[in-house]
């Protein structure tokens, strides 16, 4: 399983991208993969501030329900509002368009404190 080395990660399987001042946020491959059939993704609400560790939303599969983590401090400024008609786009690219909100983060630094995509593998390895 492929995990990109252009963005960090957080132990509950999101992955963070910086984008200029934002960062990207969705979750891993290897989450979508455990979730299998995604069918509902619960979006946070844009202009919303969140602290790292904060709820910001759901993801409902087949198979289970899993709680979407914010790991950085910030607002969230925008989300994929096309994952409302089309969950799938999660599990078929989980790193690309399955991306699920975007940040702007009250430290830009702080994203450099998760996981390196290395650190990452050897944490879903164990």
């Amino acid at each position: 399983m492929s995990v990109p080395d252009d963005r960090r990660y957080a132990e509950t399987h999101e992955w963070f991208l910086p984008d200029g001042d934002l960062v990207i946020v969705g979750i891993t491959q290897f989450a979508a993969d455990e979730l299998t059939d995604i069918t509902y993704v619960d979006l946070p609400e844009t202009g919303v501030k969140v602290e790292a560790g904060d709820l910001c939303g759901e993801i409902e599969s087949v198979k289970a329900t899993a709680e979407l983590f914010c790991a950085l401090a910030g607002e969230i400024t925008e989300v994929n509002a096309t994952l409302s008609d089309q969950p799938e786009l999660i599990n078929q690219d989980a790193h690309g368009e399955g991306w699920i909100y975007k940040l702007q983060p009250a430290d830009p630094e702080a994203v450099d404190q998760l996981m390196t995509a290395k650190a990452y593998q050897e944490f879903i390895a164990q």
